[in-house]
């Protein structure tokens, strides 16, 4: 296919994504036309309208005018109408993930993100640490970066800088200079068989970064190791065990770490300002990858120091019953453990969590992971399953959950669940909303 012509008018099924959104602005800012479809709207479609972007609310064959091609997510149906009218009209059709594998050869050094957990953050922590060396990456996040004002950012054809995620081999469509691994778990497991599986893919993936490139990997993680044991790029290890590690940590009263960056012979001091101790293994992952780019350890210590969150990572909404209340994305048992962690290094009377589990794959799957990483909370509420992408399997149940972990309660209604929560908090309580899906309307929620 001519990758010149079909960015000069390319039609996105599902574009209100936020990776699908942050390609299309990619492609506007390119000079492309763009349009698109979605569900329903939303600042991030509003957004690409001001950009530009002509977008239909609902899916129908009417809004494939004539595009040179169509570009869909994996959580689009075979039969939905738009690619249905695309083929028989003989217009070319391509999955996300492989088009923005298409896309990125365009640039000299793709950077590439991936891990069971902590992509987002350490995508956007890099993307500030590259910014303020001045290297000017163009940017892929699936967040919203406040140093970007969104989730993309149009910079030189040097380096892109982006998230891959392993969900039904996506990331085998790339082909990156450099991929950072930074953990890998079970999870996906409505896709792949288990973590022998989850590992060779991994393993592939990291087979495809050229031998003049190199690879970030987290020492520590034995899964990642053996994944990584037949890549012929260089290897850059970081952690306990690898060469980039963090020495004399502590924590400030805001729960966010300090510590000392320890690389060969060399030092550099470093304060965050997003919590957790997993965020000092990002911050390590996103070190290494800036220092063996060219940037100097001073000047990314200032990158990865001037990034400050992004949405839904465990981002402060606001006080009510004099409890703190923040949202966040976490959605696997490892993510949930090192949230409420992370929370427990703040003061704090009690942490709530209000938990929506998601996909019933995965609730079933790791029901009691789930419970073990849940009770880390002084007080937990879990609410219905986000179904997502998966039909209801008639087995799994949200209140199966709640019965695995102790004091906990089944809360089916969002409304319910506020009004309970407003009247049971008390001063210098910690309230987290948490999941993947609509959990997040519940931040705002207890403000009304």
């Amino acid at each position: 296919m001519n990758m010149e012509k079909l960015h000069k008018n390319v039609h996105f099924v599902g574009i209100g994504g936020i990776s699908m959104s942050a390609i299309a602005h990619i492609l506007i800012g390119s000079g492309a036309s763009v349009t698109g479809s979605d569900r329903s709207d939303s600042a991030i479609i509003e957004s690409l309208r001001k950009s530009g972007a002509k977008i239909f609310i609902g899916h129908s064959s009417k809004n494939i005018e004539n595009p040179d091609l169509v570009v869909y997510t994996a959580a689009i149906s075979h039969d939905n109408p738009e690619l249905s009218a695309a083929r028989e009209k003989g217009i070319p059709t391509m999955e996300r993930a492989e088009f923005l594998g298409r896309l990125m050869e365009e640039y000299e050094m793709p950077i590439a993100i991936s891990g069971t957990h902590g992509k987002t953050t350490t995508t956007s922590m890099l993307s500030c640490t590259l910014l303020d060396a001045g290297l000017n990456p163009t940017i892929l996040v699936g967040g919203e970066l406040s140093q970007i004002n969104g989730n993309f950012h149009l910079g030189s054809k040097k380096h892109l800088v982006f998230e891959a995620c392993e969900y039904v081999d996506s990331f085998l469509h790339f082909n990156p200079y450099c991929a950072i691994v930074l953990n890998i778990e079970a999870d996906h497991l409505d896709y792949f068989s288990g973590i022998e599986q989850i590992k060779q893919s991994f393993g592939k993936f990291l087979c495809k970064i050229p031998k003049e490139g190199f690879a970030v990997l987290n020492a520590d993680d034995e899964n990642v190791m053996q994944a990584a044991k037949d890549a012929k790029c260089r290897k850059v290890l970081y952690g306990d065990k690898g060469f980039y590690k963090a020495e004399d940590i502590s924590f400030d009263e805001r729960g966010c770490p300090r510590f000392t960056v320890c690389f060969g012979e060399e030092k550099e001091r470093v304060s965050l300002n997003v919590t957790g101790t997993h965020n000092v293994s990002n911050a390590l992952a996103t070190f290494a990858t800036a220092h063996n780019l060219g940037a100097a350890p001073k000047m990314i210590a200032k990158g990865i120091e001037s990034f400050t969150g992004t949405a839904r990572r465990f981002e402060y909404k606001g006080d009510v019953g004099g409890a703190k209340v923040y949202d966040d994305y976490a959605h696997h048992p490892t993510e949930i453990q090192a949230t409420l962690e992370a929370a427990g290094k703040i003061p704090h009377a009690r942490i709530w969590c209000i938990f929506q589990p998601h996909t019933y794959t995965r609730t079933r799957a790791l029901m009691d992971e789930f419970a073990k990483s849940l009770s880390v909370a002084d007080k937990v509420i879990v609410t219905d399953i986000y179904a997502a992408r998966e039909p209801n399997d008639g087995k799994t149940h949200s209140s199966q959950l709640a019965k695995k972990i102790d004091g906990a309660m089944y809360i089916s209604d969002f409304g319910e669940i506020a009004e309970y929560v407003k009247k049971n908090v008390t001063k210098d309580d910690i309230v987290i909303t948490m999941g993947a899906g609509t959990i997040t309307t519940l931040s705002q929620m207890l403000f009304s």
